[in-house]
């Protein structure tokens, strides 16, 4: 793994605005940091039927836009617009708390518009504008990534990653998949610049034009990068950050994935074990033989996908795809043995809504750009692999994650980024060393499945600051409004800058 290689590209500009104090804009961005924003409906944001519903729902609602420099070393080059949304604070306004839900490639506007309503009765909306940004290259920013067409991701054909499941990629295909993006998305230029290091920069945009001299930030699984990275680019203008279900800032791609689906096997064995304690089990009565028994429910869509009513084909990666979104939270995993039970009938209705809702398809058959923008961020955030390296890799959590193995050997696989049009340029490790940090709040729970409780721990050690511990079998909690031991100390800390004492641990019952 080349850990450490691709940090020193970043150093010279990281310093250069690492050095600007709190209250200076970087030379030559001045409009940028000085540019007033106009708050108005959010009538013709919504790229999706859900936004557009939960962006019209509420007259509350303000949105508008931000002006940022593609490259931030080009100043008076080309620029992108950054879609904001305002859900205003309902008291005394205290400032501004920016949110993200994750992904990367997850929306914000929707995540403030939602959390608008969840934590309708909570301090925090009493005392923050809650404002949620779709990141460069996300949702209604501008431009939007955009590699496929719909008809297309209802095909299966859709394909940025073969870590699992069993397509394959060529040198052809990698270079293929850039032009498509490159098409849709604004150019090559625009591929280049769309990372964590360029999204944080924005980030820092977005506080001065809101009026804000220090940063008020809740992220949530990728979004624990966000703030981890804004934390070590400029960590004399953070007031708070509520860090919830954290990446490991310590590890590096193949170290955190072969960790992840570690993650993903635990939950579920303990979803099989669940499901074996009920009748008619579809995954069998003996939670020692569920993955045999997944198995060989899954791996015959390989070659017979099911045809679903409205004609898309429900193959094995998106049966499994499905099973995982449901792993995300013990609430569904219900939802889940109804899917496979449906499956073992020559069925996908269940599997295939569930997947639905995971990938945000409407109901209308539109998508938004989650998975596209996921994967052209991770092209730019992540190491990047040989054949021979992705191969290794997609054999190794064949190990670690049997339940996703197809029996076909990890041959074929392929680094899909390997003709992108930039190197990363994140690094790893990162957001180690910083100095003059206020104290942060990282949240982590014992049973999340994708970001599993250590790497939390690992996260809140690194930054000196304050860990939250969840019992719970899910994946991210604050802003849900579910806890009120989760929701009363992301008050307390967001609003007085009171951290949990050592070893503060919630239990979220359900």
């Amino acid at each position: 793994m080349r850990k450490f290689a691709l940090l020193a590209a970043a150093i010279p500009l990281l310093l250069g605005l690492a050095a600007c104090g709190a209250d200076t804009a970087p030379p030559n961005l001045d409009r940028f940091y000085d540019q007033q924003l106009t708050f108005g409906p959010c009538a013709g944001y919504a790229t999706t039927a859900a936004d557009e519903q939960a962006f019209t729902g509420d007259p509350a609602l303000q949105c508008a836009r931000l002006e940022v420099p593609l490259d931030h070393t080009d100043p008076d080059g080309r620029t992108l617009s950054i879609a904001v949304l305002k859900a205003p604070a309902r008291g005394e306004r205290l400032g501004s708390l920016l949110l993200n839900p994750g992904g990367p490639g997850g929306p914000g506007m929707s995540m403030a518009a939602v959390g608008a309503q969840t934590l309708a009765q909570s301090p925090v909306t009493e005392r923050f504008d809650l404002i949620g940004f779709d990141p460069r290259g996300v949702g209604a920013s501008t431009p939007a990534v955009d590699c496929f067409t719909d008809a297309e991701i209802d095909a299966g054909q859709a394909i940025t990653s073969v870590l699992i499941g069993p397509k394959t990629l060529t040198a052809d295909d990698t270079r293929r998949v850039v032009e498509r993006c490159a098409a849709g998305s604004g150019g090559e230029d625009v591929l280049a610049h769309l990372g964590t290091r360029d999204a944080v920069r924005d980030m820092d945009i977005l506080r001065a034009a809101l009026g804000d001299e220090k940063l008020n930030f809740l992220g949530q699984s990728y979004g624990t990068r966000l703030g981890a990275v804004y934390a070590e680019t400029f960590p004399e203008r953070v007031r708070a950050l509520v860090l919830d279900s954290a990446i490991d800032p310590l590890k590096g791609t193949d170290e955190r994935r072969l960790t992840q689906y570690a993650g993903f096997q635990r939950s579920f064995d303990v979803m099989a074990a669940a499901c074996a304690a009920t009748p008619d089990c579809p995954l069998g009565p003996d939670p020692a033989q569920a993955t045999a028994a997944f198995q060989a429910l899954t791996r015959p869509l390989i070659e017979r996908p099911i045809i679903l009513a409205d004609g898309r084909p429900m193959e094995y990666d998106g049966a499994v795809g499905s099973v995982i979104a449901g792993l995300y939270d013990a609430r569904a995993w219900p939802v889940i043995w109804k899917g496979l039970t449906e499956l073992r009938a020559g069925e996908g209705t269940t599997l295939a809504a569930l997947g639905d809702a995971f990938g945000g398809r409407g109901a209308d058959g539109r998508y938004g750009n989650f998975t596209e923008a996921l994967f052209a961020i991770n092209c730019l955030d992540e190491e990047r692999h040989t054949p021979e390296q992705e191969v290794e890799l997609k054999g190794r959590i064949q190990q670690v994650a049997p339940f996703l193995d197809t029996g076909l050997g990890p041959e074929g696989a392929r680094d899909p980024c390997e003709s992108w049009p930039a190197e990363p340029t994140l690094g790893y490790p990162y957001a180690t060393g910083i100095e003059n940090l206020p104290p942060t709040l990282t949240i982590s729970i014992t049973g999340d499945p994708t970001t599993p409780y250590e790497g939390g721990v690992s996260l809140a050690d690194t930054l000196g600051g304050a860990l939250l511990s969840v019992e719970a079998e899910q994946h991210t909690v604050a802003l849900g409004g579910a806890s009120p031991c989760v929701n009363d100390a992301v008050a307390r800390y967001l609003i007085d800058l009171r951290t949990p004492e050592p070893g503060a641990r919630c239990v979220l019952s359900g």
